[in-house]
């Protein structure tokens, strides 16, 4: 437990390093804070042992002029959010430029992350992230999808397709907008499941891999008490047509669904009516995932 670090110090990280990109990047035009809130915020969670955690990320804009003659004028931004534990956990970025197609971008933007998954894990990385664009960034520009990242696409079509289903877990979930969130991602993603609201809150979402990685993605990016996933089950689907994928789903759409609340608020769910609707769907085993008892 003591190697993790704690809030406070990552805190303190956090704000040595827009220190140090200040000092680097003194005009507004190459290093931009967005939302000095934010920044207040937190040099006041570490100056004073009775601050709450902040309610909001640093967020900030670095602009970054590639190594090339040609691209004298070019400017790629970088626009940066840092989670509450980063560096533990990686920085949000995304860099964008009128000179890149949409392809191009996203491109460019998935090879940063995989840059910065395999080199930043907990320590301050936004110069690396910065010196990279530096020196890769010019390379997206001429870049067209050549035919060859068309022919893996092609390769992955005939691999296994995998199908998932996460078991989400958090402390609560009240939040009107979180629960319509949830609810809107999911529909957007393709995913069914449920959503129990209260007191601990219950997401199930199932479909294909990759949605419910980019639901995950999203909703654990939103601020929570304690959110993890308690269970993740992943099934290779030969071929995985549309019939394939509809034969797995053991819920038909996404939808809320509230057990008789009871307890002072109302919100204190009834987990005998979860277990029933859990076995109902053939997934009762899983409470006991959730609960650690038996249920009945």
């Amino acid at each position: 437990e003591t190697t993790e670090m704690t809030n406070r110090e990552e805190a303190e990280i956090q704000i040595s390093e827009l220190d140090l990109l200040s000092s680097m990047f003194p005009y507004e035009e190459e290093f931009v804070v967005t939302d000095q809130l934010a920044v207040a915020e937190l040099k006041h969670y570490v100056e004073n042992e009775s601050a709450e955690m902040p309610s909001a990320k640093v967020q900030f804009i670095l602009n970054v002029k590639p190594e090339v003659p040609s691209a004298s004028m070019v400017e790629f931004s970088m626009v940066c959010a840092l989670p509450f534990k980063y560096p533990t956990v990686l920085p949000e970025v995304t860099v964008r430029s009128p000179l890149l197609s949409r392809s191009q971008q996203i491109q460019l933007n998935s090879d940063l992350k995989t840059y910065l998954m395999q080199n930043c894990s907990g320590e301050p990385c936004m110069l690396s992230a910065r010196e990279w664009l530096k020196d890769h960034a010019a390379a997206y520009i001429d870049r067209e999808l050549s035919s060859s990242s068309v022919t893996t696409s092609n390769a992955m079509q005939s691999e296994d397709v995998i199908f998932t289903r996460l078991w989400i877990y958090s402390h609560h979930i009240y939040n009107k907008q979180k629960r319509k969130n949830i609810i809107e991602w999911a529909k957007e993603l393709s995913l069914s499941g449920f959503c129990m609201p209260g007191k601990p809150g219950v997401v199930c979402v199932e479909g294909l891999q990759n949605s419910c990685e980019e639901f995950w993605s999203r909703i654990r990016r939103l601020t929570w008490k304690r959110i993890l996933i308690r269970h993740r089950e992943d099934v290779s689907l030969e071929g995985g047509g549309h019939a394939e994928i509809q034969k797995q789903r053991k819920f038909s759409t996404l939808e809320e669904k509230c057990f008789d609340a009871h307890g002072p608020r109302g919100n204190h769910m009834d987990l005998g009516q979860l277990y029933q609707f859990l076995e109902e769907k053939g997934c009762a085993d899983i409470f006991q995932m959730y609960f650690g008892v038996e249920g009945h």
